[in-house]
């Protein structure tokens, strides 16, 4: 694909620095990150990166808007990331699938399909499954009894849905994901442990991602719940009963523990975790290896274990460093003492 600096400013809604008609005639062939950028590609930078983006082989850089001098021809926008987003999309080419049941999937009794499907080889349809308008199934997935996966959803090869789960629209499972497992229930008595049926569902809302290895359990009883616009990272675990808000972002090896209630707009950082039956409020951050153990409010920001407010966890961190320093001194303090002791007798 080839586009003028010119076009590709029009579709992402930006403005060319030093508009001369050579510059606005540049062609671009291929979009790329600053280091890999050849001299046909365009890149973004904001700071600290907008120096070596000026340095790259890069054609042309976008930019933010605050920016009205480069090195190199470049485009203001508001959000650079977002441009580079839309034109990573307009200049990769798409695998063509075309609507069809491949002739070894096994379809169960009672099974809707909607109109425009693919569904690739070797995918098994459990009995009274639904599937949505444009569903895109890649081979050697799962849907199990009376689940149902809703329109233009995208399930990538070896993605498991348990029975009686529900997927919304536009949905992304990558490889590997299980939605709908069992959920860890047990009653221990004279030291066995007894299985608690897990016989609730998963509810996965609109536009949700969900990536490669992770898992969703479902519920005891009622409904694990996933809301609309939440992405989660590989290899994340959610437990039985969760309710999860809507737009949040959990980041790879994060568990979260059986009943929690978390708010809109939260970010889980990689490897945090929770412990169970927690509230956790709106636009909370916790950062990597963060350990919640008790109820969070809205609005904060937590790091360190058990999880606390950012700026105490930065205090109590640089404090430790110190304690080599406060040993030693407190050592040299006891010998003074000593020596005055002495010294008194």
């Amino acid at each position: 694909m080839k586009k003028k600096l010119k076009e590709i400013a029009e579709i992402i809604g930006g403005e060319i620095i030093n508009q001369s008609e050579e510059i606005i005639k540049i062609e671009i062939t291929g979009v790329n990150n600053i280091q890999d950028a050849g001299p046909s590609d365009i890149t973004f930078a904001v700071e600290p990166h907008l120096e070596k983006a000026g340095l790259s082989n890069a054609a042309a850089v976008i930019v933010p808007e605050t920016v009205y001098e480069f090195s190199k021809p470049a485009i203001r926008v508001a959000n650079p990331r977002i441009a580079f987003t839309l034109l990573l999309d307009l200049y990769t080419e798409k695998p063509q699938i075309d609507p069809g049941i491949h002739s070894t999937v096994v379809i169960g009794k009672d099974v809707k399909i909607g109109d425009n499907v693919s569904i690739m080889a070797y995918t098994v349809i459990a009995d009274g499954a639904v599937i949505g308008d444009n569903a895109v199934i890649y081979p050697h997935c799962y849907i199990g009894h009376k689940s149902k996966v809703g329109k233009d959803i995208l399930l990538y090869p070896q993605v498991t849905i348990r029975e009686n789960c529900t997927i919304g629209d536009r949905v992304i499972i990558n490889s590997g994901a299980v939605v709908g497992s069992e959920g860890f229930g047990f009653v221990t008595k004279d030291k066995i442990h007894h299985k608690v049926p897990q016989v609730g569902g998963v509810l996965i809302e609109d536009d949700v991602e969900i990536g490669a290895n992770s898992n969703i359990d479902r519920a005891t009883t009622g409904f694990t719940v996933i809301k609309k616009g939440t992405k989660i990272d590989n290899l994340v675990h959610i437990a039985h009963n969760v309710v999860m808000g809507e737009n949040c972002l959990i980041v790879a090896q994060t568990g979260i523990s059986g009943s929690v209630i978390v708010g809109n707009n939260v970010t889980f950082a990689g490897q945090s975790g929770t412990a169970g039956h927690l509230k956790i409020g709106d636009n909370c951050v916790f950062t990597a290896r963060a350990g919640i153990i008790s109820d969070v409010e809205s609005n904060s920001f937590y790091s360190g274990y058990p999880a606390r407010p950012h700026r105490e966890w930065l205090k109590i961190k640089a404090a430790g460093v110190r304690l080599i320093d406060f040993t030693k001194k407190i050592k040299e303090l006891e010998e003074k003492i000593k020596k005055i002791e002495q010294t008194e007798k």
